[in-house]
């Protein structure tokens, strides 16, 4: 039965957010959503399980001792940081927070799929930058596409579904070229698997910017992506405003819990992201090994385009049980699984050529 009552016109036509593929088959190898293939950690788990005993109790509100630990590991006033349902809902309540009906927000394109649809939603208008013919940010393209009506600027590093990060020459000479009332966003969901010469220093850029705002999460790296964890690290003023815009307990006691654990046992997960990266390598060079032209990703991912054969690529790799993220007339997005997984990956895309 039709609805009486309409939907606002931005909602009609936006596109669905589309999800990883999850199959039927518990044996499929499941390299849709960019997860980390290892298991929760024993004392992570045990911690959650423990928390579960409190399930009639509303969370802290505010993530009072998860901020305070971020804030101790970034260097920056606990009031400079805000935490929510992962980085996604955090850039929502950050545009909310800055972008009035007809405001500006200047990405890249392909990047993150969520981008487009949070800042179309606000009633703000989502200005595309093309990414470069090998999946990079074209920062003197996004630097001209700023205007007066631009009010965020988004950079996503590494980029998702591309792979590259920018490094910090980059967005030094970029922020140079932004007016101090544009806020840009630097999107590090992907941070800790980043292994390039001049990496990003993000700590530096909030020291020297005040316009900046660095996203980050629990869901890849630290493989919490069930619970939903994201956050934001910026100045306490800027920071007061996505508070504000944010959804009250919007941070489950599990997830803070976990997140807390999980910052515990850093050294242990950071092993695991070494163990990602080493498949990474692998992976990158069997593929460029076949012949394929692979963007250097610096996530926990790789990006083939497949162009018209996106599709029937992705549904062919469904059957074998292996699940990817296909862009539909673009390319499939890989995510880096185990080793057993990664070698049915370069077994099908010798095919795919």
């Amino acid at each position: 039965m039709t609805s009486p009552v309409p939907f606002r016109a931005v909602v009609d036509s936006l596109p669905a957010y589309v999800p990883g593929a999850r199959g039927a088959d518990p044996d499929a190898h499941k390299l849709s959503s960019n997860e980390n293939p290892f298991p929760p950690l024993a004392s992570v788990r045990a911690a959650v399980e423990r928390a579960a005993s409190e399930l009639h109790r509303y969370p802290d509100m505010f993530a009072t001792a998860l901020g305070e630990a971020l804030a101790a590991r970034h260097g920056v006033d606990p009031s400079g940081i805000v935490a929510s349902t992962g980085s996604v809902a955090v850039l929502g309540h950050v545009l909310q927070a800055f972008c009035d009906a007809g405001d500006e927000v200047v990405h890249a394109w392909r990047s993150f799929e969520a981008y487009p649809i949070l800042v179309q939603l606000q009633g703000a208008v989502s200005v595309r930058v093309p990414v470069t013919a090998d999946g990079r940010h074209d920062l003197d393209a996004m630097a001209a596409a700023i205007s007066p009506r631009t009010r965020v600027v988004l950079l996503c590093t590494p980029n998702n579904p591309t792979g590259p990060a920018l490094t910090h020459t980059e967005v030094l000479s970029f922020l140079d070229r932004v007016p101090p009332t544009v806020l840009v966003v630097l999107d590090e969901a992907y941070v800790e698997f980043v292994r390039q010469d001049d990496p990003l220093r993000s700590g530096a850029v909030l020291a020297a910017y005040p316009n900046v705002v660095v996203l980050r999460t629990f869901s890849k790296a630290y493989g919490l992506a069930a619970l939903r964890v994201g956050y934001a690290v910026t100045s306490p003023d800027i920071a007061r405003g996505i508070r504000t815009a944010s959804t009250p307990f919007g941070v489950n006691h599990l997830a803070q819990v976990g997140a807390l654990a999980s910052l515990d046992a850093e050294d242990e997960l950071l092993e695991r992201v070494d163990a990602v990266v080493a498949e990474r390598t692998r992976v990158l060079a069997g593929l460029r090994a076949q012949g394929w032209t692979v963007p250097e990703s610096q996530g926990n991912f790789v990006w083939l385009e497949t162009g018209a054969r996106t599709t029937e690529i992705a549904v062919e790799a469904a059957a074998a049980g292996v699940l990817v993220r296909p862009f539909a007339g673009e390319g499939i997005r890989i995510t880096i699984g185990t080793p057993e997984a990664d070698d049915r990956v370069l077994e099908l895309a010798a095919g795919w050529l």
